[in-house]
């Protein structure tokens, strides 16, 4: 019974962190990509300014959504999930008994 806690618990840090560690490349490499391209459509053409940064912070808001949701996920696999996992485990062998 405690070896199968461990493992509940261990493989719901190890998912929170891939879920972080994967969910904040993403939104990383978007926002980089957005605002050097901004940037460089700014540099081009100077008088297009607020257009463009409007652009991006529309754009950069909806990259850093993915994540936020990989942020939620994450703590409800490190503070909901190992209760309702254990109290699975201990209602299954409850039934087995």
């Amino acid at each position: 019974m405690e070896l199968a806690i461990g493992i509940i618990l261990g493989c719901c840090a190890l998912g929170a962190g891939l879920c972080m560690g994967i969910g904040a490349i993403g939104p990383g490499i978007g926002e980089g990509n957005a605002v050097s391209k901004a940037c460089e459509a700014i540099g081009r053409q100077p008088e297009s300014k607020s257009a463009v940064t409007s652009t991006m912070i529309m754009g950069c808001a909806i990259a850093e959504t993915t994540g936020i949701y990989s942020l939620v996920i994450a703590i409800l696999l490190i503070f909901v999930a190992p209760n309702l996992m254990v109290n699975i485990l201990k209602n299954a062998i409850e039934a087995l008994r």
